[in-house]
């Protein structure tokens, strides 16, 4: 069902009224729960129960202002300036380690403060990936299908900024962009024994990246059994797994569960789906991992579209978007459920924090200028069409 609304110039916007459902559904349910989970922790650390509650609506209020600019530039306009956006997004990388700009929590610098608002800029950065990955992709189509150094030539950027990014450090964003840039090119044509190769190479640095630093080790080594060392490296996972058995069926209750109390650490933002498993039990983890099937499903439905009117900027805008929300939704619940190993990787749409809700938000809307291009030109097909019959 597509919803057209007129703009107050001559341009109309198509929603995508299924989009819209999801969208909203995943938003309302997970401001509800970072509610739940965080009440108790705004008394203890700012002496103000609704502290993470005010601050989150206010994220979200700011990311539906960015997503409103988003959606009204054309998409044209993102292709051309994708190279410049991925640069910059380089540039925060690099500014994000200068001693004093960066801001450091639980040992990672991460973070810019930017009007006492902080922004996690790898966030920023699988954004600005998305983007130059479906120009790039579009622009070197027949390059792809016959040379490697076609597929090489954009991985030695990413290679940049993953090695930013593990310097700060953040492993599982720089995972989650190399699968956003590999993923792309393979859908933009890229050859099966070469995707097959790179894959494998970049499993194979993986690895060594494991294996080279102790805490990636222990927190592998927790993951295959975390009951071992339950009050060190398997802590938070034997936590999050305590938090699934107590749901069982229906869960305790929405604000009746007991792991959140200082017993699992980041409940309100990478654990929150263990939050909601206690809570609102299998029918809630249902219901959740239900909406972000649609969600992706829908993101895919739209990228088809575009490439099939003849849209493939815009194609690769989707699939790209569609591979972003689909891994990282994918490793954040199979953390949660000790299905892999503990990364620090939100849950889209739904968990705490300002950087990543805005973030996420302004992603939705670039979905959907996506589909309101695709629908405008569907429109306008049968109306060229009766203008030459009637001539």
């Amino acid at each position: 069902m597509i919803t057209r609304i007129k703009n107050s110039g001559t341009e109309r916007f198509y929603f995508d009224a299924t989009l819209v459902l999801v969208t909203v559904s995943i938003l309302v349910i997970g401001y509800v729960m970072v509610a739940s989970a965080s009440l108790h922790l705004g008394v203890e650390m700012k002496e103000d129960s609704f502290y993470y509650p005010i601050r989150q609506l206010a994220h979200i209020a700011m990311g539906c202002v960015l997503a409103l600019g988003i959606a009204r530039t054309p998409m044209e306009v993102w292709e051309k300036i994708g190279p410049r956006l991925f640069l910059g997004g380089l540039v925060l990388l690099v500014v994000v380690l200068i001693p004093g700009l960066g801001v450091k929590v639980n040992g990672s610098v991460r973070w810019l403060s930017i009007g006492g608002l902080r922004i996690q800029v790898s966030e920023v950065v699988k954004l600005f990936s998305v983007i130059y990955m479906a120009g790039y992709v579009n622009r070197h189509q027949g390059n792809l299908q016959e040379s490697v150094y076609g597929i090489i030539k954009p991985l030695l950027l990413f290679s940049v900024a993953c090695v930013l990014l593990l310097l700060e450090p953040d492993f599982g964003s720089s995972v989650v962009i190399l699968m956003i840039a590999m993923g792309t090119l393979f859908l933009g044509g890229a050859r099966l024994g070469q995707f097959i190769n790179l894959l494998l190479l970049v499993a194979a640095l993986a690895v060594v990246l494991v294996i080279k630093e102790p805490y990636r080790m222990s927190r592998l080594l927790s993951f295959t059994d975390p009951f071992k060392d339950y009050l060190k490296s398997g802590y938070q996972l034997s936590q999050a797994l305590i938090a699934f058995g107590r749901g069982e069926w229906t869960g305790v209750g929405l604000g009746n569960g007991i792991q959140k109390l200082f017993y699992l650490p980041e409940a309100h933002t990478d654990f929150l789906f263990s939050v909601i498993a206690e809570e609102l039990g299998l029918v809630g983890v249902i219901t959740v991992i239900g909406l972000f099937t649609v969600l992706i499903w829908r993101t895919f439905e739209i990228a088809l579209a575009a490439e099939q009117g003849g849209q493939p900027f815009s194609a690769f805008v989707a699939y790209g978007l569609g591979i972003w929300f689909g891994f990282q939704t994918f490793v954040n619940i199979g953390v949660n459920m000790g299905l892999l190993p503990t990364k620090g990787l939100t849950l889209p749409l739904m968990s705490y924090g300002g950087g990543s809700m805005m973030v996420m938000c302004c992603a939705i809307a670039l979905l959907f200028r996506v589909h309101s291009e695709t629908a405008a030109l569907k429109q306008e097909v049968p109306r060229e069409r009766s203008a030459w019959a009637s001539v």
